[in-house]
């Protein structure tokens, strides 16, 4: 019988009560009887610590507790294995958290960059790499623009040559994510957003793209001129379940200042209904400001 998350939470939290008064009463209850089932099973010896109604902890029965833990190899009340990898989880017990721990991806990113100089055998060569990244192992400083990529398959074949990024020479070009890749690309954009640095998105025009990349707080929209977007989005490329989104678009086109030239891309949007996907945007991107002072 294991002591489950919310005995040993309930165990942690009189713990820490007991750090300022000699006793700690908990109503009988369904997670307070397991506690109780779970002493008993280990012959730890409650006596007038129980009634019909309580239990009263104290730092005596806290430390029997300890004791039965650490000798069944599970981690000491004190740890807290909430957000800890299963590796960390380990050191502290035998016991595996899968619902409280942090999640293998959760610090990762797909990146891509040019291909390493050196040819790796067995690889045909190719122009750039994909790799597989801890976030915290990224020097942020090390870049003059962060791109945040949408789809996946236009991750792949993003070439940051394009013509909207011929200035910055040392472009962070990342996948979004889904729910296989990129669990940190949140923190990357939220540090990135301190330098003040331009972070461009390229993703679907439609009402929930446009969102999301506002929502990640990026400065610019990668899309093609604005004649060759118009000639080709259409009604198709702008799902009806979008429909959620365009309140608050409509809401930041207001506060646009006229002649800002994220204007007139919205206006296909939201005027004409018409929206175009990132596959078919064509190979001339240009940088579209996103903030309400059109910079």
């Amino acid at each position: 019988m294991n002591l489950s998350s919310r005995a040993r939470h309930l165990l942690r939290d009189a713990g820490q009560a007991l750090r300022r008064t000699p006793s700690v009463e908990k109503r009988r209850s369904k997670v307070v009887n397991e506690v109780v089932a779970w002493c008993q099973a280990h012959d730890i010896e409650l006596g007038p610590r129980l009634t019909h109604a309580r239990l009263q902890l104290d730092p005596d029965l806290l430390a029997r507790i300890d004791e039965t833990l650490v000798a069944l190899g599970e981690p000491a009340i004190a740890a807290d294995l909430s957000g800890l990898t299963t590796a960390e989880q380990a050191h502290l017990g035998n016991r595996e958290e899968k619902g409280v721990r942090e999640k293998p991806r959760d610090r990762r990113v797909l990146a891509s960059f040019p291909a390493a100089a050196a040819q790796r055998p067995g690889l045909v060569s190719c122009p750039r790499d994909f790799l597989d990244l801890d976030w915290r192992d990224l020097d942020l400083d090390a870049f003059d623009v962060l791109v945040q990529v949408e789809n996946l398959d236009g991750f792949y074949a993003f070439a940051s040559t394009t013509a909207a990024l011929a200035d910055d020479a040392r472009p962070l070009v990342l996948y979004r994510g889904d729910r296989h890749y990129g669990g940190a690309f949140a923190r990357v954009a939220e540090a990135w957003a301190e330098s003040a640095r331009p972070h461009f998105y390229l993703g679907d025009f439609d009402a929930k793209g446009v969102s999301i990349a506002l929502a990640s707080r990026a400065t610019h929209l990668l899309l093609p001129p604005r004649e060759d977007l118009a000639e080709r989005a259409n009604a198709a490329h702008l799902p009806p379940e979008q429909q959620g989104y365009q309140p608050a678009l409509r809401d930041h086109a207001a506060r646009l200042p006229i002649g800002h030239p994220l204007a007139d891309y919205l206006a296909i949007l939201l005027r004409e209904q018409r929206g175009l996907r990132q596959q078919w945007f064509g190979d001339s991107l240009q940088g579209v400001p996103l903030g309400e002072s059109g910079l």
